[in-house]
């Protein structure tokens, strides 16, 4: 069988999703999937980029990293997702190219994918299981398999315990509060393994 293929799609302005985003990208690849990273299309002025070091630097450092587009969530068996909340939401970027998969929903294209969520906040109850579950009630219309973490591994206590996705606390100077690296690859390792499945039965 060929292997799986994920797309590891995140938003970042600071970042710490983009950080997430390529500690899932090794636990995908250790379980086996040939592996995307790629970056939601920024949306925000160029002025208010340049008002924030922190967003200044992190969009030039990351220039590199491809934009995602509806052809890769087609091409994916198994879709990660690392957003920052956003009031209780996903950031406007994200819901920006939502919108835009339409298209290939209508066509049945979106449905069967294997799909986890991971998200920050600066505070422990700034929205982080409200944002997961925000954005999977979207990949619900996708007719798309929720490969939540749940309480699978001992990863996901030490990071904290959120059952939905990996979450992290962020302070004031842009650092992780929580040691969230080994739950983000448990839960992008499951991620893959609940797409394989998916792509073995329907074979």
């Amino acid at each position: 069988m060929e292997s799986v293929k994920a797309a590891i799609v995140y938003y970042s302005s600071t970042g710490t999703n983009y950080q997430l985003a390529r500690w899932a990208e090794e636990g995908a690849k250790a379980a086996g999937a040939e592996v995307k990273v790629l970056k939601v299309p920024e949306i925000a002025p160029p002025e208010a980029i340049e008002s924030n070091a922190a967003w200044k630097a992190h969009h030039e450092a990351t220039k590199e990293v491809p934009e995602v587009t509806v052809d890769d969530l087609v091409w994916a068996d198994a879709i990660v997702f690392s957003v920052p909340t956003r009031f209780g939401n996903v950031p406007g970027q994200v819901k920006q190219f939502i919108d835009t998969t339409g298209g290939a929903w209508a066509k049945g294209k979106l449905a069967n994918k294997a799909v986890s969520a991971m998200t920050s906040a600066q505070n422990p109850h700034g929205g982080q299981e409200q944002t997961i579950l925000q954005l999977y009630t979207t990949m619900y219309h996708w007719g798309a398999i929720i490969a939540a973490p749940g309480y699978t591994g001992e990863a996901v206590f030490a990071a904290g315990g959120n059952p939905y996705g990996t979450s992290v606390t962020v302070d004031q100077d842009g650092k992780m509060k929580e040691n969230v690296e080994e739950a983000v690859k448990h839960q992008a390792k499951r991620t893959v393994a609940v797409a394989k499945a998916i792509k073995n039965g329907m074979q």
